[in-house]
C-alpha cells in the first residue's frame, strides 16, 4: 500500500469493541480484522494482483469494520452494529484524505475511493448472493470503476471472501457459498471485472437510477441542455476552472451571492439558497445552460439541486475538483472570504464524491 499511511494507530481503537460471539467468535473487531488481512493475503485473486491493487485491498481490508467504532451497541443482549459499513466509509475517507493526505493527484483520488467503496459495501456480497438479486445493484456498484479507476466487483468479493473467511462462527461456509453466487450474478450482467458498458451516458444514467429497465437499449433524452455544477472544497480552483474551461457560460456562484447579500460563509445560508434558486429558476425558465458554482460536497446536497435543475428538463454534467489537502488549505486561507478550516472539517465529515447514479455525466479531476 501507501506506505505513508500509517493505519495501526486507528486499527488500535478497535481493540475492545465488541461483537456477537454468535457470529464473531474470533473476539474483538480488533481480533476479526487481524484475521481478515491475514486471509486477504492468501486469496488466488489477491496474489494475481499488481502491486497496486494488493496495496489497495490491503489497506481496504485494515479499515472494513472502522465503522463499527461508533455504530456499536448492545441492543436486547446482543451486540450489533447496524451502518458501520456507510459509517466506516465516510470514516476512511476523512482519515486517508486529512491525515494521511491521500489526494490530489488521479491514482490518490481513484485508490482512496476504490478503498473507501469497498468498505461501504463489503456486505453487498453476501446479501446479494443470499437473496438472489442482480440487475442493476451491481451494475449500480461497478459504475464506480468508471471513477475510481482500478475499482472491480471482482475486488469487493475477495473482500466479502477474506471477511467472511476471518471470522469463526457456523454460517462461514453458507456466506462463501453467497459470495460465489454474486459472482456469478456480477459476470452476467458483464461487470465483475469492470463497469458494464453502456450506448452513451445518458443510457447509463437511465440505467443507474431505473429510468431504464434495457441497459443495452439507447434510452431517450430529451434534455434541452446542460447545467454544469461544480463541487470541490474551498480553495480547490473551482472559479479558476470555471473560467478556463466555462467561459461562454454564465455563473451562477453562491460565494458572490453572499458577498452580494453581505453574509459570511456558515451564515443566513437559508437566503443564500432562495436567492441562488430564484436565479436559477430564471436560467431554467428561458432553457440557457449555466454553471452552478458551490462546494456541493455532500450526495444529499446535490440531490436537491439536480433534482430543480431536471424538474425544468435540463441535462446535468457534475465536475468534482480535488487537489492537494495542504494546497487547498493554502489557497483557502490566502482567500479574501477564505473558510474556517473548522467549517471544512466539518465539511469533510459529509464529503461524498459524485457518481453517475447522481447525474447524466460525472467527472472527477486533478487540479
Amino acid at each position: 500500500m501507501n506506505m505513508d499511511i500509517d493505519f495501526e494507530p486507528i486499527l488500535a481503537e478497535l481493540a475492545g469493541i465488541p461483537q456477537d460471539p454468535v457470529f464473531h467468535g474470533e473476539g474483538d473487531v480488533l481480533a476479526h480484522t487481524r484475521l481478515v488481512m491475514d486471509e486477504l493475503e492468501r486469496l488466488p485473486f489477491f496474489l494475481s494482483l499488481d502491486k497496486a491493487g494488493r496495496e489497495t485491498m490491503r489497506l481496504a481490508a485494515a479499515l472494513h469494520d472502522l465503522g463499527k467504532r461508533t455504530c456499536t451497541r448492545l441492543e436486547d443482549g446482543r451486540w450489533i452494529s447496524p451502518n458501520h459499513s456507510a459509517a466506516g466509509a465516510k470514516m476512511a475517507r476523512e482519515f486517508l484524505i486529512g491525515q494521511s493526505g491521500l489526494c490530489g493527484t488521479p491514482q490518490a483520488l481513484a485508490q482512496r475511493e476504490t478503498v473507501c467503496a469497498l468498505i461501504r459495501w463489503h456486505m453487498r456480497p453476501v446479501h446479494i448472493g443470499m437473496d438472489g438479486v442482480s440487475g442493476r445493484l451491481p451494475r449500480e456498484m461497478a459504475s464506480l470503476g468508471g471513477l475510481a479507476r482500478g475499482f472491480t466487483l471482482e475486488m469487493l468479493a475477495a473482500l466479502s471472501e477474506a471477511d467472511c473467511l476471518g471470522r469463526t462462527a457456523d454460517d462461514v461456509p453458507r456466506l462463501l457459498e453467497a459470495v460465489e453466487l454474486f459472482k456469478m450474478a456480477a459476470e452476467d450482467e458483464r461487470c465483475l471485472r469492470g463497469p458494464r458498458t453502456y450506448p452513451d451516458a445518458y443510457s447509463r444514467y437511465a440505467d443507474l437510477t431505473g429510468k431504464s429497465s434495457c441497459p443495452d437499449v439507447p434510452a431517450y433524452n430529451n434534455a434541452w441542455g446542460t447545467v454544469v455544477m461544480m463541487s470541490g472544497f474551498p480553495g480547490t480552483g473551482k472559479d479558476t476552472y470555471i473560467a478556463h474551461n466555462y467561459p461562454g457560460l454564465p455563473t451562477l456562484s453562491l460565494d458572490e451571492i453572499r458577498r452580494e447579500l453581505g453574509v459570511a460563509s456558515g451564515e443566513d445560508e437559508g437566503a443564500v439558497a432562495r436567492t441562488a434558486r430564484e436565479r436559477a429558476r430564471e436560467h431554467l425558465r428561458q432553457k440557457k445552460p449555466f454553471v452552478f458554482n458551490a462546494t456541493n460536497l455532500s450526495s444529499a446536497v446535490r440531490s436537491r439541486w439536480i433534482g430543480l435543475f431536471h424538474q425544468y428538463g435540463a441535462s446535468v454534467l457534475v465536475v468534482y475538483l480535488e487537489t492537494g489537502w495542504q494546497e487547498r488549505e493554502r489557497r483557502n486561507l490566502s482567500r479574501a472570504d477564505s473558510v474556517p478550516e473548522a467549517a471544512v472539517a466539518r465539511m469533510l465529515r459529509d464529503f461524498t464524491p459524485p457518481t453517475f447514479s447522481e447525474a447524466e455525466e460525472v467527472e472527477w479531476i486533478c487540479v
